[in-house]
């Protein structure tokens, strides 16, 4: 297809989604009778978010925006899913991690990052009860008691600022409630001898204070395993991750309230499996013989990570304003070992392996290493002011203050040595972040139909990078400083064709804070940096109730630019990162979200998007897969992508961006018939999604697969019980889904299908 043809394509398809989400019946249609608005039996809730700072209805906000909520979280949580469950469960939005259920990497989009460095930033913003969680190990919190998660798609630089131009996700946990005990517990058991625990209790602690404890423990035994004598870890992808939250509301008067959040996190597991040799050379199919459950191996495997955090959130009520003050406290510490090069031995440690049919092993060299943050703590502050009044003019206003400080070890291992001692030899980084900003928005109702927005940020990043190499001699510390300022803005309309239907529009800019990386593996090596990003976005969309709300659309098309955009290159040869910049990033596509009761027993919900993207950058390449001197041609990738200007080089220019399927659905249904006294349901769920570029070049081992995932969940409620079983990943399909580029053909997989059933009561 030719570059023109690909253009057309790519337009009609925008145009015909367009024509389909603006039906003519819609701009056509008389007001209906305001006491039609209320509620009745059989439509859908009113969904009630907080993009914008303050408690709306989503269909007057003028962005893009999916939530989740209630049953279809229990449903996807069944099997002990980490935060990953989300992925693909709304349009455009996917998550992968290389830690298992640690480092969470997202992407909206199109946007993401696959640097798996512990200091790496990414341009989606993760908030949890109002609290940026910026660093990689803060961001896999796991989801229990939550009201709701909401995903904001588009640059949210205005009111969530720095390292937000692709989007946001925002958690908010179920609040404590005055004057009321109630509360639920959900035991779980399922295959591979997995122990699920979630409850929380409301406890009215006086007429003026309450508290809510949640807690979740997740406990699975290990269901890999290695047959291999000697050296290394013989059993593998067991975990303990156990969590808690608990909140405080203090509410004296109706004017002021305190809410004070504690929480933590233990996780103890296995580091995710990278499998040597299991990719079919010149394919993306996995090898004949490749069996999940064996994992031979002479490398330690290990993972833990502990988190804790408080925050304080206080409120004020005064005559035409509220005051918020937000203070968050997070720390992490985190260890995580693995075999990097996948198997056992090495061409000069023989025997190698493990070796499938019709493709022996090659491993060209021993890498096992380990991941450390021995030092971790992030402080920030936020004050903010908005108007509470009757007129046509609604504001808000903040300051907000970041400080985080950081020192990440690499380290390594000698896996052919008795008890895989460490090597003498390692790295260290040190990372110093200030960030201050002011921002503002403005609301203004024009007339009863048009609503307008717009909002302006400020802000000051200072940053203080350091890295070292200690071998028989120490290089290093290398030092790097950066300053960077950047003016955030967005604008945006709401015009009512009818009470059932909002036309939106918004033009909005993002920005990423510049990035410094020092994983140094020689006395040579120097440290990377990648200046500052900065995105353009522009959307037009249609929200409406549809069939006496018995049913809600909501689709929008968006088209963006990044400027400077931030990207991580491997060396193709050993296991490092390198940050660079591309010249611009372009992106396009159509969402669409759909949910309906059908009809009393049977509810749908429909979602899916299609993203094209492309990195614009004529003189960029990248080193691809370590063919040469490493594999000697043996066990290497085969690129497919324009060679670079030197040998094993790739150019960069028209690829799109990696780990950025085009397309992307999402459905649920879910059937209920009244049984006895109570209700039998049956709940399906789907997800789908299209190739992708592992990494930034085109390699045929490296072009992930498509993937269709399912989960079943059926049951039976009474009174205040609930039992039912579940299944996720009904299809039990195993693939690659990600792979270590730098020796050989080394893969990661998805999870195969978990079983089980539970239990949940209420009171």
């Amino acid at each position: 297809m030719t570059i023109k043809s690909k253009q057309f394509a790519t337009r009609s398809l925008i145009a015909l989604a367009v024509a389909g989400a603006f039906p003519l019946h819609a701009a056509l249609a008389q007001d209906k009778p305001a006491e039609q608005a209320r509620p009745q039996a059989g439509q859908l809730e009113t969904v009630i978010v907080t993009a914008q700072r303050r408690s709306e209805n989503i269909k007057d906000v003028p962005m893009a925006i999916t939530t989740l909520k209630g049953e279809k979280l229990d449903v996807l949580t069944s099997g002990g899913q980490d935060i990953r469950f989300l992925s693909g469960r709304s349009p455009s939005l996917n998550i992968e991690s290389d830690y298992g259920r640690s480092f969470p990497r997202f992407y909206i989009r199109g946007q993401g990052n696959t640097d798996f460095d512990l200091n790496a930033s990414q341009p989606v913003g993760l908030v949890v009860d109002d609290i940026v969680q910026e660093s990689p190990m803060l961001k896999g919190f796991p989801v229990f008691d939550v009201d709701q998660v909401e995903v904001l798609r588009g640059p949210q630089g205005t009111l969530f600022g720095r390292n937000s131009p692709a989007g946001v996700i925002k958690f908010d946990s179920a609040k404590p409630v005055i004057g009321k005990q109630e509360g639920y517990a959900t035991v779980g058991i399922g295959n591979y001898r997995a122990r699920n625990l979630e409850g929380a209790v409301n406890l009215p602690i006086s007429d003026t204070v309450a508290a809510r404890i949640s807690v979740q423990s997740q406990n699975r035994d290990d269901r890999v395993h290695s047959a291999r004598p000697g050296n290394g870890t013989k059993n593998f992808e067991g975990y303990h991750d156990d969590a808690l939250r608990l909140q405080v509301l203090v509410k004296p008067t109706s004017a002021f309230s305190a809410l004070f959040n504690v929480h933590a996190r233990d996780m103890d597991g296995s580091a995710t499996l990278f499998r040597a040799n299991i990719l079919k050379k010149g394919t993306n199919e996995l090898v004949d013989g490749f069996e999940y459950s064996r994992y031979d191996t002479d490398g330690v495997n290990e993972q833990r990570l502990a988190t804790e955090g408080a925050s304080m959130r206080l409120r004020l009520d005064l005559a035409g304003v509220t005051l918020h003050s937000i203070t968050g406290y997070e720390s992490a510490d985190f260890y995580s070992r693995a075999d990097v090069d996948g198997g056992y031995g090495a061409v000069y440690a023989q025997p190698m392996g493990p070796s499938y049919a019709n493709q022996a092993a090659f491993i060209p060299f021993v890498v096992e290493t380990a991941d450390v943050l021995p030092k971790h703590r992030q402080f920030t502050q936020e004050f903010r002011a908005e108007s509470v009044n009757s007129g046509p003019l609604q504001w808000i206003a903040g300051l907000f203050y970041f400080n985080e400080d950081i020192q990440i070890d690499s380290i390594s291992f000698d896996s052919l040595a008795p008890g895989n001692p460490q090597n003498p030899f390692f790295a260290t980084q040190f990372q110093d972040t200030k960030s201050w900003a002011a921002f503002g928005s403005l609301n203004y109702t024009v007339s009863d139909k048009f609503k307008l927005r717009g909002g302006l940020r400020y802000t000051n990043d200072k940053k203080n990078f350091a890295a070292k190499r200690v071998e028989l001699t120490t290089a290093g510390p290398f030092g790097i400083s950066n300053e960077s300022t950047n003016v955030s803005w967005d604008l945006s309309g709401t015009y009512a064709l009818s009470p059932d239907s909002n036309l939106f529009a918004r033009v909005a800019t993002g920005y990423r804070a510049p990035s410094m990386q020092g994983r140094l593996n020689g006395l040579a090596d120097r440290p990377s940096f990648a200046e500052a990003e900065k995105a353009l976005s522009y959307e037009a969309g249609i929200k409406q109730d549809l069939f006496n709300r018995r049913a809600r659309l909501s689709a929008s098309v968006f088209q963006y630019r990044v400027k400077d955009k931030q990207l991580t290159a491997g060396s193709g040869q050993i296991n490092m990162n390198q940050l660079i910049n591309a010249d611009r990033v372009t992106g396009q596509g159509v969402e669409l979200d759909f949910q309906a009761n059908l009809s009393d027993a049977l509810r749908m919900t429909l979602g899916g998007s299609f993203n094209d993207t492309e990195i614009k950058d004529s003189d960029l390449f990248v080193q691809t897969c370590g063919n040469e001197p490493n594999t000697k041609g043996v066990n290497g990738c085969t690129p497919t992508g324009v060679a670079g200007p030197f040998a094993y080089t790739q150019k960069l220019n028209g690829n799109p961006l990696p780990r950025a399927p085009k397309w992307q659905a999402n459905f649920t249904l879910r059937y209920s018939v009244p049984l006895a006294d109570g209700e039998f349901f049956a709940y399906t769920d789907w997800a789908y999604r299209s190739t992708y570029n592992m990494f930034l070049y085109e390699a045929k081992e490296y072009k992930a697969k498509s993937l269709v995932e399912g989960g079943l969940r059926m049951g039976y409620k009474w009174d205040n019980y609930e039992v039912a079983a579940f299944a996720r990943n009904i299809t039990d399909k195993v693939q690659s889904v990600g792979a270590i580029d730098f020796d050989n053909l080394t893969g990661i997989v998805n999870e195969p299908r978990t079983l089980g059933v539970q239990l949940k009561a209420t009171f």
